[in-house]
């Protein structure tokens, strides 16, 4: 598997080392011209501070990148963004900016920012590490590391990850095994990492919806953003996960009719009604006319909605609701 050492201020690092309740944070990019593609969902990402500190001082798991508003940004992650306010954040987006010969971002505007998410953070109590023995002196945003655990890397990462990865039992839909498991530790004694599940952070799965949906509603096609919700095929409380093939972005009314079984998709991604709308004048018979309706998929297919999924929800949430 595969993992990330990753440059940043020592002042973000305390700052979120001071607030252990944050369980998602956003190791930000300051411009949309910067993409993150070095390592995959589940892996492990590591913070090195810059000099003259230079030193890993805790880890997280990666959970997604995107390409979202400031504002988004904000919403979604807080001060889990290494800042106590949105304009504390746009100080320090700015300062980057400005060494990258990039335009500041002045009040009133919300452009695209680069989010790597990351959940679970560990943040290291007094013992630090020094970056990997290969780890140049003048990389400015990181370095990615192939196989760790199998390579001449090991020795390096092993302890480091027994601090951060812990094993989780998270459910899963539908993709070969090869392509749902990263790696952790189960305990404190070192040895071969054991596969879990992959998924993302809560905060991560609603903003990876929006990116993979285009912002629209996967029935209606409405693209406003303060309507629109992450709904959860399989929800969390019944063993479902923060999955992108366990997600639909949908509109607020559709979100609710959809978990209370009022509205189903079917595994051939078609829309399902209950008859029971049909008894309700107005609004009722306008949900009814769904039925029937494709709903709008991402473009990649990999993004799409698990088949087993729906088919969950459409025998335990839409049929289940028909019988009582």
């Amino acid at each position: 598997m595969k993992a990330y050492v990753g440059v940043t201020d020592l002042a973000w690092a305390e700052f979120l080392a001071r607030r252990p309740h944050l369980r998602e944070i956003n190791f930000w990019r300051p411009s949309s011209n910067q993409v993150f593609r070095r390592i995959g969902l589940g892996d492990l990402f590591l913070f090195k501070t810059r000099y003259p500190h230079n030193r890993v001082v805790g880890g997280a798991v990666f959970s997604g990148f995107t390409q979202t508003p400031l504002s988004r940004a904000w919403a979604a992650f807080g001060e889990g963004n290494g800042r106590s306010s949105l304009e504390e954040l746009r100080e320090a987006l700015n300062r980057y900016r400005l060494k990258e010969g990039n335009p500041v971002i002045r009040v009133g505007e919300d452009p695209l920012i680069g989010c790597v998410m990351l959940r679970d953070p560990v943040f290291f109590d007094g013992e630090t590490f020094a970056p990997p023995p290969d780890f140049a002196s003048n990389l400015v945003q990181g370095k990615g590391y192939d196989d760790v655990t199998n390579s001449a890397h090991s020795a390096y990462f092993t302890p480091i990850a027994e601090r951060i990865l812990s094993t989780d039992e998270d459910v899963h839909f539908g993709d070969p095994m090869e392509n749902t498991h990263t790696w952790a530790f189960p305990g404190p004694t070192r040895g071969q990492p054991v596969p879990v599940r992959r998924r993302y952070g809560q905060e991560a799965f609603k903003l990876v919806l929006l990116d993979s949906y285009e912002g629209r509603c996967a029935v209606t096609g409405v693209d406003v953003a303060p309507t629109l919700e992450a709904a959860h095929i399989h929800p969390v409380s019944a063993g479902g996960l923060h999955r992108l093939d366990n997600g639909l972005l949908l509109r607020a009314d559709i979100h609710k009719l959809f978990d209370s079984g009022y509205l189903g998709i079917s595994p051939q991604f078609k829309v399902r009604a209950s008859p029971a709308l049909a008894s309700h004048s107005g609004a009722g018979e306008y949900y009814a006319s769904l039925a029937g309706r494709d709903i709008s998929l991402p473009p990649r297919k990999a993004d799409r909605p698990s088949r087993d999924a729906l088919g969950w929800h459409q025998e335990e949430v839409f049929l289940a609701g028909e019988r009582r």
